[in-house]
């Protein structure tokens, strides 16, 4: 009876997190607390991201109690396995986790989200307002500038590109090419990303009236044509040719975007974009984010190389935001005073956040002003933008 006993003590975790004394591991899972202490309530209580960083911050939780053993990144970094070995190795030796991590593993969670944030997206005003696409463009500076700010700081070219990415304010579009190209680096990226996503309110405001006049945040801006049904069913196929045929790379992403749109605009598919728009995209948010929360582990995340993610991310986050401005006060110049150039700020991919926060930022200056449709344009510019973008990382060092 004493040897059960002594055999169940043995079993659990707080004798596993004690055992042998090890002062420097206490500290790294209590420190690992606290930053899941501070995720669950950005999430909760600040409302941040709350569907994503709510399922990230309790994957961390899993990954971090002594003794659990359900998930193991080992499996997933060694590229030399092709997949069905490591499939093989999961169902044999894995963990939950483990086998809601080969959604990641296989870049299905990040297509399928994109399937639903395509069918959710309304492209009217980018259709009505080509020139929007151009903003979103300029709002992926960010992109190759934290890739560069990576490569100073010590990282290879693989794993700047997934630093990098996170300037493109796209969860998705983070998640699959760091699986792809620096999966170690998958939890720190991940929670950078949103994390920052879920800033939007707090980070850009201040670069917006910072870069812009008065005078230019009251610039009110005509209503946008209307747009036939059409060209709202023409324009995801076009891009869809277009983006794919020159970058094949971001067809997974562009692809399911375009196709969960088509869905919603066809008029003939609304089960299909109700499903995408819901069932579909939130079962895929709780998979995606326990997975990719279990990722950061004490062991791997308490490191000097997440604090520089950490900070390049908020630079990238910065430029991406600085680019964007930038160049709609170049067209706002070129128009002679026709657009606003808050709208530029929108450009970083986060769908609705950045359109929001360019409504916000207008009708302070003017509360006339109402740019939330003309911020929509560069704001889903900014989400094909930042496919493309990720596209281009994967063809050059994928």
């Amino acid at each position: 009876m004493a040897d059960a006993i002594m055999n169940f003590i043995k079993s659990t975790g707080v004798y596993e997190l004690f055992a042998g004394g090890d002062t420097t591991k206490i500290l790294q899972y209590l420190g690992m607390y606290v930053i899941i202490g501070i995720l669950f309530y950005l999430a909760i209580v600040k409302k941040f991201e709350p569907l994503l960083l709510a399922s990230i911050a309790f994957g961390m939780l899993l990954a971090n109690l002594p003794g659990a053993d359900i998930f193991h990144m080992s499996f997933f970094v060694d590229d030399s396995l092709p997949l069905s070995e490591v499939v093989k190795k999961v169902f044999n030796e894995g963990g939950l986790v483990d086998i809601l991590y080969l959604g990641v593993k296989t870049g299905l969670y990040p297509s399928l989200i994109f399937l639903g944030v395509g069918a959710m997206t309304d492209f009217t005003a980018l259709i009505a307002n080509p020139k929007s696409l151009l903003m979103g463009a300029a709002a992926q500076l960010g992109v190759f500038v934290a890739f560069l700010g990576a490569i100073i700081l010590g990282f290879d070219l693989c794993q700047a590109s997934a630093i990098g990415i996170i300037g493109g304010a796209d969860g998705p579009t983070a998640i699959l090419v760091t699986k792809i190209l620096a999966p170690a680096l998958l939890g720190a990226i991940a929670i950078a990303a949103y994390s920052y996503m879920a800033l939007i309110p707090i980070i850009q405001p201040p670069f917006m009236r910072l870069l812009t006049t008065e005078k230019e945040r009251k610039i009110e801006m005509k209503t946008l044509r209307p747009v036939s049904k059409t060209e709202k069913v023409i324009f995801p196929i076009i891009v869809t040719l277009v983006v794919c045929l020159i970058v094949p790379d971001a067809t997974s992403l562009v692809g399911f975007l375009m196709l969960g749109n088509l869905f919603t605009v066809c008029g003939v598919t609304d089960r299909l974009s109700k499903t995408a728009q819901n069932e579909l995209i939130n079962i895929v948010t709780i998979m995606l984010g326990v997975s990719v929360g279990a990722t950061a582990n004490a062991e791997s995340f308490l490191a000097w190389d997440t604090i520089k993610i950490i900070v390049l991310g908020l630079f990238a986050f910065i430029v991406s935001t600085i680019g964007g401005l930038l160049f709609a006060k170049l067209m706002c110049f070129v128009t002679k005073g026709k657009i606003n150039p808050l709208i530029g700020s929108a450009g970083v991919s986060a769908v609705p956040m950045a359109a929001r926060v360019s409504q916000i930022e207008g009708q302070k200056a003017n509360p006339r002003n109402f740019l939330l449709m003309h911020a929509m344009g560069p704001n889903v510019a900014g989400v094909i933008g930042s496919a493309v973008a990720a596209g281009v990382l994967l063809s050059c060092f994928g």
